[in-house]
């Protein structure tokens, strides 16, 4: 546990860090810019690059070896934010390095899941995995908190300075706390873009893992319309700004209490029963933003479909029972550019949707379609169980 200990603190410092310098940028390019748009633009940068990277650099977390994966990656991170500090940067160049620190996270992120699978055992990397996610949560509210309390006192650079610090200190944790393991398909010294493509699709085909890889992207894509649509709802409904933060709390707060739950009440099997009832029904209560709630009830909306994200913890142990092991930190890292990258589009659908329509039309909108589009998603993951055992003995990996 002790690895586990070192790759747990890092991810928090990794959050935090990352957090606090999109607060940091923002405040600087609006200072030097007064342009809502590009202050827009720096927080979108956080999300386009993940498509590209995660498809072009995924396989480098299989071919070399994780530890120094990861903290080349930190310290690659800390050396753009250090740059980024440096006063006599030019604006152009911050938007140039905001690309290369997010085109780094999916790799980053896709190594450091696969590690825990080698780390941790059965059912502790399940737990291991929500507790990650629930810390995530945790620590882009508080790091957004922070971040802001700080600039009262700090310059932005200054402030992007301790971000270089967190990132740095994730490394020397890594360096020191984890083990030095081999590369998982040790064959190849040298990764090329067509083999990495070529993994890929081979991923893809896989029905097993095309249907879970969906279960997992879709449903995040649907879920940030209402963060996407935050702004204009709360206004709409006569709230303050006290009013907008509870709006965005609500459903990380329901997110991080189901994960808790699911993890300390629930056995494995009843985990893995979970699963398609409730991504069935976790869209369900957008649906009810037909009737414009108040801003309470909005909230309790929000937080029940938070609640549902217990779902996830089945999720994980099928994911990594369908992924063969030589391909694990690929698969992890498409997932996790998956992810964001819908993520970001669906928050900016959203929102120029919100521009002509009502923003709880638009919420309302996203539950039904997003309800229809998962139930799709989950009868393909039930036919791909039920060939699930016939593909095993084909591909003959005790993980496939």
């Amino acid at each position: 546990m002790r690895e586990y200990r070192a790759i747990f603190t890092a991810h928090v410092l990794s959050v935090v860090g990352g957090v606090f310098a999109e607060v940091a940028l923002a405040v600087l390019v609006f200072r030097e810019t007064g342009s809502a748009l590009l202050t827009a633009l720096i927080f979108a940068l956080g999300f386009l690059p993940y498509a590209l990277s995660g498809v072009l650099l995924s396989g480098l977390a299989d071919r070399h070896p994780p530890r120094r994966l990861l903290v080349t990656c930190d310290l690659l991170s800390a050396a753009c934010m250090a740059t980024m500090a440096t006063p006599r940067t030019p604006l152009a160049a911050l938007f140039v390095l905001r690309c290369i620190t997010a085109s780094i996270s999916p790799l980053f992120t896709g190594t450091r899941a696969a590690s825990l699978a080698d780390i941790l055992p059965a059912d502790l990397y399940i737990l291991g995995r929500s507790l990650v996610r629930i810390v995530s949560q945790t620590a882009q509210v508080i790091g957004y908190g922070l971040g802001g309390l700080a600039l009262v006192w700090l310059p932005p650079r200054a402030a992007l300075g301790v971000a270089t610090t967190t990132f740095i200190t994730s490394a020397l944790l890594l360096r020191l706390g984890t083990r030095d393991r081999p590369a998982r398909t040790p064959t190849a010294a040298t990764t090329t873009t067509h083999q990495t493509l070529t993994s890929t699709a081979q991923l893809l085909r896989h029905p097993r893992i095309r249907a879970l890889l969906l279960l997992w992207w879709i449903p995040p894509m649907f879920f940030v319309v209402a963060e996407g649509t935050a702004a204009p709802y709360t206004t709409q409904t006569g709230a303050g700004s006290g009013g907008f933060g509870l709006f965005l709390a609500a459903m990380p707060a329901g997110t991080v209490i189901s994960e808790i739950l699911a993890g300390t009440l629930l056995t494995p099997a009843t985990r893995d029963r979970i699963v398609f009832p409730l991504a069935a029904v976790s869209l369900l209560p957008m649906i009810a933003f037909a009737v414009h709630p108040p801003l309470p009830l909005a909230i309790a909306l929000l937080f029940t479909t938070g609640l549902c994200a217990a779902y996830t913890l089945g999720m994980d142990q099928w994911f990594i029972q369908a992924v063969p092991e030589r391909q694990r930190g690929q698969a992890m890292s498409l997932l996790g550019a998956g992810i964001m990258t819908l993520q970001g589009l669906g928050m900016a659908a959203g929102g120029a949707i919100a521009e002509a329509t009502p923003a709880y039309t638009v919420i309302c909108g996203a539950g039904a379609i997003g309800t229809f589009s998962v139930l799709g998603v989950l009868r393909s993951v039930h036919r791909s169980a039920e060939r699930a055992p016939s593909v095993q003995r084909k591909g003959g990996d005790r993980h496939a």
